[in-house]
């Protein structure tokens, strides 16, 4: 039951790196599949968001042994060179695995502290793990246990006061760059749930036009009748991108869908009046190369410090007390392992100590010749009592006090006390 975490995450790696091992949901399921496929884990899930690829899995023997393979899987699964990620990735093992989620869904270690999305994040993703059959009794009570964690630092602290969001920050960045934006027109390319939050937040901040571009256009214009916005034809840049001064981008895509020389020519049509890209997508959605535009300001995740840096200052009182409840939930679910594990080994001792008692009773079987066999049977019998109330009073304290499924969390110790390597499973 030993769990191992392999990923990286905006503090590890740049957006150019982040981009390259994103999955998307179907990456995430066909990762799954072959994690399990080839023995390299029993259960697994990944946790892939714009700041942070996680693969989240227990093995079927050693979890440090399992580490090094995760992370050849990574840099193969999306063809990328092992020593392009090797300063990147970080592992974590069991106690420290369990409490890197629940700091993760806590939002404790996310860019924008408290941040209101990736509990959402964690539920959608253990959500489809568990839809696909990826995940198991482990990852499934670890999961359940930091959505738990995550509620509980929203309702009981002031993280969850006011949180910032990505697409809040990004919209405070455009108001850095026009000031107040009641006469400034937006383009959100995308309608998923950071694009509605985008969305949300510029007519909050009164944007005066608002326009909305999506693959699928009809809810594009769910959205638009929502929030009172106008639909563009999705690939229409040419007439799309003449209007807006602030352009935020939240789409799924493998490839940049702004590229260099549609936002030159667009630019050329706007006769050069300033224009904010907004880059929301991971990998990204717009080329980098349209930076270099002349009164063009783009911006991704990782542009985002300043105001980062401004919301942690507001909210860092509170970071003891969220780490109270990750830590008071870490000790729930190592306990809550450890009673497994326990009455496991309590099962596995009672078949070694059957073990023994027959060959006991067959090697001084010549010995007891003077026995009748009732008295034998008897005498057996009596051995048989003896031994199950040794083994019965402490399955049944391990199953019912918590406080010594606590105090025992080092179940591997008992085994190499009462269970040579010959009898370990």
């Amino acid at each position: 039951m030993e769990i191992v975490l392999v990923g990286l995450n905006h503090r590890t790696a740049p957006v150019e790196v982040r981009e390259k091992v994103s999955f998307s949901a179907e990456q995430a399921r066909r990762a799954a599949d072959e994690l399990r496929s080839r023995g390299i884990l029993e259960e697994t899930l990944v946790l892939s968001t714009c700041n942070r690829s996680e693969v989240y899995g227990v093995p079927p023997e050693s979890s440090h042994e399992c580490a090094p393979g995760l992370s050849s899987f990574l840099s193969e699964f999306h063809a990328v060179r092992p020593e392009a990620l090797s300063g990147s990735l970080y592992h974590h093992y069991d106690r420290e695995a369990v409490r890197h989620l629940f700091r993760v869904s806590a939002g404790l270690d996310s860019m924008l502290l408290g941040e209101a999305e990736i509990l959402g994040q964690v539920r959608e993703a253990y959500r489809f793990a568990h839809e696909q059959g990826a995940t198991g009794p482990v990852l499934n009570r670890m999961f359940q246990g930091a959505l738990e964690v995550g509620k509980r630092v929203r309702t009981e602290t002031d993280l969850g006061t006011r949180p910032m969001s990505v697409a809040s920050a990004g919209v405070k960045l455009a108001e850095r760059i026009f000031g107040k934006l009641e006469e400034r027109s937006a383009l959100v390319l995308g309608a998923g749930a950071i694009s509605e939050q985008v969305i949300a937040q510029l007519r909050g901040r009164g944007i005066a036009n608002l326009f909305l571009m999506n693959r699928s256009r009809d809810r594009a214009e769910e959205l638009a009748r929502q929030y009172g916005g106008k639909v563009a034809g999705w690939g229409e840049w040419e007439t799309a991108l003449r209007a807006p001064d602030v352009v935020v981008s939240s789409v799924a895509t493998e490839e940049p869908i702004l590229g260099l020389e549609v936002v030159e020519r667009a630019m050329e049509a706007r006769k050069n009046r300033a224009l904010f890209l907004m880059d929301l997508g991971m990998p990204r959605n717009i080329d980098a190369g349209v930076a270099k535009l002349y009164n063009v300001y783009v911006y991704n995740m990782d542009d985002l410090s300043d105001i980062v840096q401004q919301n942690r200052q507001a909210r860092e009182n509170e970071i003891p007390r969220a780490e109270n409840i990750v830590e008071a939930h870490v000790g729930k679910f190592l306990s809550w392992q450890a009673s497994v594990e326990l009455v496991s080994l309590v099962d596995e001792l009672r078949a070694r100590v059957q073990e023994e008692r027959n060959a006991f009773v067959k090697a001084r079987m010549d010995s007891m010749a003077h026995l009748s066999e009732p008295d034998r049977l008897r005498m057996e019998g009596l051995m048989d009592e003896l031994l199950e109330k040794l083994l019965l009073e402490p399955a049944r304290k391990l199953r019912g006090e918590k406080e010594l499924r606590r105090k025992i969390q080092n179940v591997e110790a008992l085994r190499d006390l009462f269970l040579s390597k010959r009898d370990k499973p």
